[in-house]
């Protein structure tokens, strides 16, 4: 009976360990994009993922910096050991000590700091810094493994090969360095895997247009995990197993070979050779990689740096762009516009044209944190674009100085007809106890306050105290309700059947359709929000020509229905509109909104610094309630 418990446990504790990676790994081959649904077998995500230049690149970089800061790290760390032995007791004790804190330190301190010293330095962050990064903290993980070993080794060796005429290079190599290379090995080991596995850091110091692994699954999760994601954790799964089994082997092999007549001396003398040679190849061509990769080849004045929404762009426009132009485009996206503006607040130089909504558009110009368009390098745009949507962004930006219309939509409820009883026509459902778990809110700040508000029968911009407060009271109440705070993961939830309401952008509610027949999208009749983002060149922008290419060129109306097709948002570019050929989808309510939908509705206005705060604070307090 003990041994069957203590079977039973152990079976449970694998289960638990390995269930999770289990269904990674099913889902991966996964046809359908939905977790709660069953697609068929297929082998288009690892074919996407092998064919996503992005994560190539990352996973590239990965690597590169990996085996870079190891080898750097590993070298410098050696020879900090020896060198100390050099020195007093308690003097080694103190700098051992020193050299221990950025392992005990939080990582995002650590983070924090290099990212602030790499901007007093006024150094553009990128690969480089990244590279640094890694090296400083790997440090401390070579000389914890390499310096209780060098404390074991006996330094009359040593001082006996200097008098018999040896070199103090060749002495050490032959003396010191074979007793300390399984320590070596093993802080090199560690260090690779610490700067394999960092996101923190890398996180603070990458800037814009780098990613490694870890930042790059990130930035995807964050807008709802791709199966592209579930394939390529399935590899990185199956290459640690395979490298373990090897592990295995050669011990194993090592082991049988234990008995053979080799003069061990002789083997050992012979090794180093052929590992020296081979690790400077693999730095050499390490090195040359990770610069290229890394971009400090790249020509820096024929770039754009364009921050966007995540998935708002049809990626092959970038390529036709880029072949078109000849202009390199470095990209990056953000998920919320308190998000975008953080970033921009911080490294106002990072990005040269970005995309904000209308309420984040007049915060930046209110700050002086956008350049003036010329008109006159924007033909498609002046040409295009629907005179009724530059009066809607008139209201933020008067006289159109500084945005160019991108898209536009609305918020409203998306329900499963098959999981909703009785009519869905007001904001009041999503407090419904009966759909408890099955609803869910958008993880935005002026988002989730709308809905309380117009469901109150306030202004969707109040800043009214009173207002405010009883907005947050009733969110507060809702929260046992809601299943999850999401943003774009509302959409494959809804497909997916794992929820019964929620809160979406109309675009979003155009693709879900496609997707699941089953579901409907409404207006609630307090009203909603009316929403337009658009283009904007930053302050700082180091490429404002290449800026207004970007701009112009997304205004052109093949490329504006382009992305309209893969987006799925109102397009205000007339011309695109002329040329969508699915008449369902030209004549949709959903898509383009008539007068009467949008009669009840409301753009988001900038409410200032006074009123953020409120917004800020009240949220905190929805976000932290049970």
């Amino acid at each position: 009976m003990k041994k069957f418990l203590e079977r039973f446990y152990m079976g449970l504790i694998l289960v638990f360990m390995y269930l999770p990676i289990v269904t990674m790994i099913v889902l991966s081959f996964n046809a359908s994009k939905s977790r709660a649904r069953w697609g068929g077998f297929t082998f288009k995500w690892y074919l996407n993922l092998f064919g996503d230049s992005e994560i190539i690149n990352a996973l590239a970089n990965t690597m590169t910096i990996a085996l870079i800061s190891t080898l750097v790290a590993t070298v410098i760390g050696t020879l900090t050991c020896v060198a100390l032995m050099g020195v007093g007791r308690k003097s080694r004790a103190f700098i051992m000590g020193i050299t221990n804190i950025p392992m005990i330190n939080a990582d995002i301190v650590t983070g924090i700091s290099l990212m602030l010293l790499f901007r007093f330095l006024h150094m553009n962050t990128g690969f480089i810094t990244v590279l640094i990064a890694h090296i400083t903290f790997n440090i401390p993980y070579v000389m914890l493994s390499v310096m209780p070993r060098m404390k074991t080794i006996n330094p009359s060796v040593y001082e006996a090969a200097l008098d018999l005429g040896a070199e103090p290079f060749f002495a050490f190599r032959k003396t010191i360095l074979p007793d300390l290379m399984p320590a070596v090995l093993s802080g090199a080991m560690m260090a690779f895997t610490m700067s394999l596995d960092d996101f923190i850091i890398t996180y603070f110091t990458k800037g814009s247009g780098f990613d490694t692994l870890s930042t790059k699954i990130y930035n995807e999760v964050k807008r709802g995990i791709q199966p592209e994601i579930y394939a390529l954790s399935a590899i990185i799964f199956l290459m640690v197993i395979v490298i373990m089994l090897g592990s295995r082997i050669m011990r194993y092999n090592k082991a049988k070979r234990a008995g053979s007549k080799e003069d061990s001396y002789a083997a050992k003398k012979r090794l180093p050779i052929g590992k020296t040679i081979a690790v400077i190849a693999l730095a050499v061509v390490m090195i040359t990689a990770g610069l290229v990769f890394g971009g400090v080849f790249r020509s820096k004045s024929n770039q754009v740096y364009v921050y966007n929404w995540g998935e708002y762009i049809d990626p092959e426009v970038i390529e036709i762009f880029q072949e078109e132009t000849g202009i390199e485009v470095v990209y990056d996206e953000f998920e919320s516009n308190e998000i975008m503006y953080a970033k921009l607040a911080s490294d106002g130089a990072a990005y040269d044209v970005v995309c904000p909504s209308d309420y984040m558009i007049s915060k930046l110009i209110g700050e002086d944190m956008l350049s003036p368009l010329d008109w006159d390098e924007l033909p498609y745009a002046k040409e295009n674009l629907d005179e009724a949507y530059m009066q809607s962004a008139a209201q933020f930006d008067p006289g159109n100085k500084y945005t160019i219309p991108n898209f536009c939509g609305t918020v409203g409820i998306l329900y499963n007809k098959t999981m909703v009883d009785g009519p869905v026509n007001s904001w009041d459902i999503l407090w419904d106890p009966k759909y408890k778990g099955s609803i869910l809110m958008q993880d935005s700040v002026r988002d989730a306050f709308m809905v309380a508000l117009a469901r109150n029968g306030y202004s969707i911009n109040s800043t009214d105290r009173m207002e405010l407060e009883k907005a947050a009271a009733d969110l507060i109440a809702q929260k046992p309700l809601v299943q999850a705070y999401v943003i774009d993961q509302v959409r494959d939830k809804m497909i997916g059947g794992e929820a019964a309401l929620g809160v979406i952008y109309s675009g979003e509610a155009v693709y879900t359709q496609r997707e699941n027949p089953d579901l409907e999208y409404v207006i609630p009749d307090e009203g909603s929000n009316v929403w337009l983002d658009g283009w904007c060149i930053t302050k700082d922008a180091r490429h404002k020509e290449n800026a207004l290419k970007w701009i112009n060129f997304l205004c052109r109306e093949d490329i504006a229905l382009k992305n309209f097709e893969f987006v799925t948002y109102t397009t205000p570019n007339k011309k695109a509109q002329e040329l969508i050929e699915d008449e369902s989808i030209k004549n949709s309510e959903v898509a383009f909104p008539s007068e009467e939908s949008l009669s009840n509705c409301e753009v988001y206005q900038y409410l200032g610094n006074d009123a953020d705060k409120i917004y800020n604070d009240l949220w905190k307090k929805v976000k932290a309630a049970e």
